[in-house]
């Protein structure tokens, strides 16, 4: 096949959504992009995941170019990196669901490799270093230390129920807590209280109208904070544990009006993060990659990660996502095919 006229397929698998973009072999040029559901490897089932993947790649490829696509790769969040070997199972879930999804749409691509999403993410800088540091806060969130294009060390990542400091879900889970320990008299009075119900489906038809009418809990009385309490905790309890991250958007606007514990809440994760990335040993003056719903480029905690991170003089470089280190990679794959 004439490269001129070969294309390639990188795909962003994260723990919201997963993004595929078809670009030309030869420089990279964007041909197509797709869309779909979450694509953590190890959160959602090898079948629904297969069915993301088709998604997002039948937008992104459309039927008369996929003969041409010669090289793939995916970077997954939850997918172990090259160096755990090919029976890590986040990396066998991913393969198995991609090669079942290139499979559906006739995509016979030479070259199919999968990555974990912290390769593709720091592979998505301008110029496509392949050392340095990367840090990813969304969903969850992890740092590693890169070194030929892959992790030699990892810090964070531990997965909703044992780490993730700093993340999305973090925040969320911050969010629910402070609005239950305002309303028992615990916490400081905020108004994640009434954001969180409200985000939670509780309404006045459910809550005394009372727990509506003022902004924050310092005003309830007994009744209303003993009926939020009653109806928030099943609320939450029916749902998977990750989809507390849903509510880290309400804490960033929390804090833009001035809630106090919002603020905290973000000083901390931010906190968090910066203690992530300080426990690779950065050295001075090295790329730190960042990306994710709360670093990608104005992102809410990127100002105050830097400011944390200033002592060390790292060059920080925040990216979108890692749809183009996941291109970067496929081109990279086709050459080392040949």
């Amino acid at each position: 096949m004439n490269q001129d006229h070969s294309l390639v397929v990188g795909l962003d698998a994260g723990g919201t959504r997963t993004r595929a973009v078809l670009a030309d072999l030869a420089d990279g040029r964007v041909r197509g992009q797709g869309t779909a559901g979450p694509g953590n490897a190890l959160t959602v089932s090898g079948p629904e995941l297969a069915d993301h993947l088709t998604e997002a790649l039948a937008q992104a490829v459309p039927e008369p170019l996929r003969g041409r696509v010669t090289a793939v790769a995916g970077g997954f969040a939850g997918a172990g990196h090259q160096g755990q070997g090919t029976g890590e199972p986040g990396r066998v879930r991913a393969r198995t669901a991609l090669s079942a999804a290139l499979a559906r749409l006739g995509v016979t691509a030479a070259a199919v490799e999968v990555h974990s999403d912290i390769e593709t993410t720091f592979a998505a800088a301008p110029g496509h270093p392949a050392d340095g540091l990367v840090l990813v806060a969304g969903t969850g969130a992890v740092a590693a230390r890169i070194a030929a294009r892959v992790p030699t060390a990892t810090s964070g990542g531990d997965g909703w129920l044992l780490g993730d400091d700093g993340s999305g879900y973090w925040i969320g889970r911050a969010a629910v807590r402070a609005a239950l320990r305002a309303a028992d008299g615990r916490g400081a009075p905020t108004v994640l209280a009434r954001a969180v119900g409200r985000e939670l489906g509780l309404s006045p038809n459910v809550l005394p109208p009372e727990a509506y009418g003022v902004a924050d809990t310092a005003s309830w009385s007994a009744a209303p904070r003993t009926a939020f309490r009653a109806h928030l905790l099943p609320a939450v309890m029916d749902r998977p544990p990750v989809r507390l991250a849903d509510h880290a958007p309400l804490v960033v606007r929390a804090a833009e009006e001035k809630d106090t514990v919002a603020a905290e809440i973000l000083r901390e994760a931010a906190r968090r993060l910066t203690e992530t990335v300080t426990a690779l040993a950065p050295r001075p003056g090295e790329p730190l990659v960042v990306t994710g719903g709360l670093l990608a480029p104005h992102g809410p905690l990127l100002t105050p990660l830097t400011e944390g991170l200033a002592h060390l003089a790292l060059a920080v470089t925040p990216v979108s996502d890692g749809s183009p280190g996941a291109v970067a990679l496929a081109r990279l794959a086709h050459r080392t095919a040949r």
